[in-house]
């Protein structure tokens, strides 16, 4: 059984509103185990046998269409995942607010040429660095509500999906896919 955390974005921050409730059932009607969401911003953990991610992902999608009619980007990522992108945040050491930290989760990694070619918007003090399917982000002066490096940036500059979470978050959805 490998535990997984479900990402879904844009959840409960705009118009497209979710209960955590029927997240949970709905997850937990796809076959999956342990089922648990963590705050209410479309963050469900779960143990499967499954081993790919991204047709977990697809059906978690896929169900959220069909049942309650949401057209929800989700991405999966296995606790060991979690682990190594906690692990790796080049900023944590550093860094004493949380709200400072963030990580972008990616749908795919970008090409080489366009995380290359990422910058941060003139006149915003922000450091970022693109591993793979994430992005390490590092708000030093202040957070991200005010930035215009958003998800919504991330995913225009990278040309794939993203999902945004806190350090706090990330941390959290950590220890809750631990093994």
């Amino acid at each position: 059984m490998i535990r997984y955390a479900g990402l879904l974005r844009g959840v409960n921050v705009g118009s497209t509103r979710l209960a955590m409730a029927d997240l949970r059932r709905l997850v937990a009607d796809l076959g999956h185990s342990d089922v648990q969401t963590y705050l209410q911003s479309g963050n469900v953990v779960f143990g499967s046998t499954a081993t790919d991610a991204d047709r977990l992902a697809r059906g978690i999608q896929q169900a959220l269409a069909d049942e309650l009619g949401l057209t929800v980007p989700v991405l999966v990522r296995s606790g060991a995942e979690l682990a190594a992108v906690a692990d790796a945040c080049p900023y944590a050491g550093r860094q004493d607010d949380p709200a400072k930290l963030l990580v972008a989760f990616l749908a795919t990694a970008p090409t080489k040429a366009k995380a290359a070619a990422l910058s941060v918007p003139g006149g915003e003090n922000v450091e970022f660095t693109v591993t793979g399917r994430e992005v390490h982000l590092h708000y030093p002066d202040g957070g991200y509500g005010r930035s215009r490096f958003t998800n919504a940036y991330l995913e225009k500059q990278l040309g794939v999906v993203a999902t945004t979470r806190n350090w706090k978050s990330v941390r959290a959805l950590r220890e809750l896919t631990a093994s």
